[in-house]
């Protein structure tokens, strides 16, 4: 463990010494990231639950969830953080140059990166819900974590903590609760107020010939007697 521990502080200096010699407009551009790409995953939230509108329950269902199963893998994460005392490498690593932002105040502590869970478990989350945009939301996790000890505020292994704790808890509340939100999903669909039909969506449009099609067969039927 203290050989592993020994590595990431190397990694950490390695990253921040790569860090402060980067152009100062890329590492502006990190220390936007690494706050408002939390962003980017909330408005694939809203992304996917409009285009599950027209879906299948279980399409609608899974989109509910996404921000559900990301804000678990958030709450795991903070009440993990507040059993482990490991103070922000920013303070704590003898010789490291400056963060490029403010090392967080002393009791906020570094091991799991929040940041980095929130991303890996919006990342499969999304991936679950959404199929084929993986190849986007994975990424971004990766970046997102990056980006937290490109600023000087983690350690490389709380990032990589971060990512897969996130990353398990989406997927087994996404699991978990696909069936039963799918029944809600399929409830609201059917309720007599709009407001709730519109939120649930009306699911697959069903084709115009494909209802008439029962008449005509009918009509048939009773033009044959």
């Amino acid at each position: 463990m203290d050989n592993l521990l020994d590595l990431s502080d190397r990694l950490y200096l390695d990253v921040l010494d790569f860090a402060h010699s980067t152009p100062h407009w890329f590492q502006l551009l990190a220390e936007v990231w690494t706050e408002l790409g939390l962003l980017l995953f909330g408005a694939l939230f809203l992304a996917g639950w409009w285009r599950s509108r027209t879906g299948s329950s279980q399409a609608m269902a899974l989109a509910l969830l996404a921000p559900l199963a990301t804000a678990f893998g958030y709450v795991v994460s903070e009440g993990l953080k507040s059993l482990i005392d490991e103070e922000r490498p920013c303070r704590a690593v003898v010789g490291a140059p400056a963060a490029l932002v403010d090392c967080p105040a002393y009791g906020d502590w570094s091991f799991p990166s929040n940041h980095s869970a929130i991303a890996g478990a919006a990342a499969i989350a999304l991936a679950l819900s959404w199929r084929g945009i993986v190849w986007l939301t994975v990424p971004m996790a990766i970046l997102m974590a990056f980006s937290r000890v490109f600023v000087g505020v983690h350690y490389p292994h709380d990032v990589t903590a971060g990512l897969i704790l996130g990353g398990v808890v989406a997927f087994l509340v996404m699991r978990a609760a696909r069936r039963p939100v799918t029944s809600l999903v399929e409830t609201a669909r059917s309720s007599r107020s709009a407001a709730v039909v519109w939120c649930a969506g009306r699911g697959p449009a069903t084709p115009a010939h494909a209802s008439a099609r029962p008449g005509r067969r009918s009509r048939a039927r009773h033009g044959a007697y």
